[in-house]
């Protein structure tokens, strides 16, 4: 997992001592040192990635800053509301850290003067403050400069300054050695010999799903138990400061720009070779943006890309590798939740399954409902979206992503919902979503098995289970033929029990089902009659007494796919009846 990010980061501008930041503010100054204005970067939200950003190790302790690019607060010194005396003389400490340090770089450069002077000149240093804050501009937010039209940031000079300042800061701290004195190791990425990097940088990014808004660790000890030989820190896994910084970067550009949220974790997906959004099986289970290309079409594109890749079409994909990696944060480190891998023709193919596996007929019965976009899957399973536990939806993107069987945890969660919709709701809007995870547990519960359980309606399914469900469905739509909306009715009132002992509930059900006959006309009531009569010859010996949970799945398919041919059909009320008078 870690050569993987390693090697996409060698396809960025990474270096230690450098790192890619969003920077909300830019401050202009004059080449005689005059304070110009301040920009604001990006679009008022978000501010603007900017590379080759230095990094300062150990920043959060000792009063040190980074260089040229720092946050508002260590600039001008503006604090939130109420802030705490602490935090205020730190900050302060850091400021003058920030300032001397720019000092020291102006002296080889000239271009950093105008900055050093205003930020050591009152009159100027409190326009700058009353510029931001007229701007409203946050603590937090990032800053940089531009002198005379230039951003001081890109100045090789500027960056050269950094790299032996940095050297000469680092070996006086020696952040190469080990507690155990240790010589060289092997470098965990590289297989060469290296000196072990105390602490890496972090990874940003997670804060919204347990991680930290500074960062956090990917690879680190802070426990004895950890400790192997003497080691501590991150030296149980030795590397080097390049490929440390690699890895990264590259982990942390996927979460900026190629990651999704899913529940309380986040997912990060990548190519060996890049492959376009058009072509990416892993954006089809999200849904399409567009809105000119439907969510049905995502079943479409993944079988026409796996013909062209079977045909040789489409060599580049059929050779290609897929990543994936599912994240959240813990006090200040990174779990890794799951990490997949494998050919990118495989991919396709299981994400062209999940669609297959999920398809299911309409509930108007006009047609397949639409593939569901994944976070509609995940949500079916739960009242709301935000109760949906983390490790639910990283088991079911890898459900998804691996083809494997639905796990019973979450087949009994669906069933759950399901029976609770019914009870609550009268004639409820019934979730495609889930009647579709519910078909493709049973898709994928043995090999062959997909014969037996389609996308509609299946009169000759073998399971009586089944034709249980059926049965219910036909009773729901005679009483309210029979008698109109009565409020609580069959479904309400039985289905719970139906779906769990229907030989305790049919057989009461359809004594009252002569009563709702001999209130309907004489080809009403005849068409109803054949209705129950055909899915009654499919029940063999009679109903079972008790269902288990795949008997309860099949009970409630049986159910939603019978309602939905009714209601296709258009062959339940008036037409039935008119047909035979």
């Amino acid at each position: 997992m870690l050569q993987a990010l390693m090697n996409y980061g060698n396809g960025l501008d990474s270096e230690p001592g450098f790192k890619t930041r969003e920077v909300h503010w830019c401050i202009e100054l004059g080449a005689d040192g005059r304070f110009l204005n301040v920009l604001p970067l990006g679009d008022g939200k978000r501010g603007v990635m900017l590379p080759r950003c230095t990094e300062m190790p150990g920043t959060n302790a000792g009063g040190k800053s980074h260089f040229l690019v720092e946050t508002v607060q260590t600039v001008a010194l503006l604090f939130k509301t109420n802030e705490e005396a602490k935090k205020i003389a730190n900050t302060k400490n850091k400021h003058r850290f920030f300032v001397d340090l720019l000092r020291k770089a102006s002296v080889s450069i000239p271009a950093l003067i105008p900055v050093v002077s205003v930020l050591q000149d009152d009159g100027l240093f409190t326009q700058l403050r009353e510029a931001l804050t007229q701007h409203k501009a946050k603590p937090a937010d990032w800053l940089g400069w531009r002198v005379d039209g230039v951003d001081p940031r890109e100045d090789k000079t500027v960056q050269a300054w950094w790299r032996e300042w940095r050297k000469k800061d680092m070996e006086g701290g020696k952040p190469n050695s080990t507690s155990s004195d240790q010589g060289d190791m092997v470098c965990f990425l590289t297989g060469n010999a290296t000196q072990a990097l105390p602490t890496h940088p972090k990874i940003t990014g997670l804060s919204g799903v347990g991680g930290l808004s500074m960062g956090d660790v990917m690879v680190g000890f802070d426990k004895a138990a950890f400790g192997s030989f003497g080691l501590d820190q991150s030296a149980n896994a030795a590397m080097n400061a390049e490929a440390a910084q690699k890895y990264v970067d590259g982990l942390n550009a996927l979460i900026r720009n190629h990651s999704r949220k899913l529940a309380n974790a986040l997912v990060v997906h990548w190519f060996k070779e890049q492959v376009g959004p058009q072509d990416d099986p892993l954006e089809w289970l999200n849904g399409f943006e567009s809105q000119e290309q439907t969510e049905a079409a995502a079943l479409g594109a993944a079988r026409r890309l796996l013909e062209s890749i079977r045909q040789g079409e489409r060599v580049d994909l059929g050779n290609n590798h897929y990543y994936a990696l599912a994240l959240s944060g813990a006090s200040g480190r990174v779990m890794v939740r799951d990490w997949m891998e494998g050919p990118f023709e495989d991919l396709v193919r299981n994400v062209e399954a999940w669609f297959a596996d999920l398809a299911i007929v309409a509930r108007d019965g006009k047609g397949q409902a639409h593939d569901p976009k994944f976070m509609a899957v995940c949500g079916a399973l739960v009242r709301e979206l935000k109760d949906l536990p983390a490790p639910t939806s990283t088991m079911l993107w890898k459900v998804a992503v691996q083809r494997l069987p639905i796990p019973q945890p979450l087949m009994v969660q669906a069933l759950a919902r399901f029976r609770n919709d019914l009870v609550d709701k009268d004639q409820p809007p019934f979730n495609h979503a889930r009647m579709g995870l519910i078909k493709a547990y049973f898709v994928r519960l043995q090999p062959g098995g997909a014969h037996t359980m389609t996308a509609y309606l299946n009169p000759n399914h073998p399971e009586p289970a089944y034709h249980c469900g059926r049965l219910l469905a036909v009773f729901s739509n005679l009483q309210r033929a029979a008698l109109g909306d009565v409020g609580a009715g069959v479904v309400q009132r039985y289905y719970a029990a139906a779906s769990q002992t229907p030989g305790l509930i049919l057989g009461r059900l359809t004594s009252n089902a002569r009563n709702h006959l001999g209130k309907l006309e004489g080809g009403l009531a005849w068409w109803y009659e054949n209705q129950i009569a055909d899915v009654m010859g499919h029940l063999g010996d009679g109903a079972p007494r008790i269902l288990d949970l795949s008997g309860q799945g099949l009970f409630a398919l049986g159910y939603y796919q019978q309602l939905a041919s009714l209601r296709s059909g258009k062959k339940t009320s008036e037409t039935a009846q008119g047909e035979n008078q």
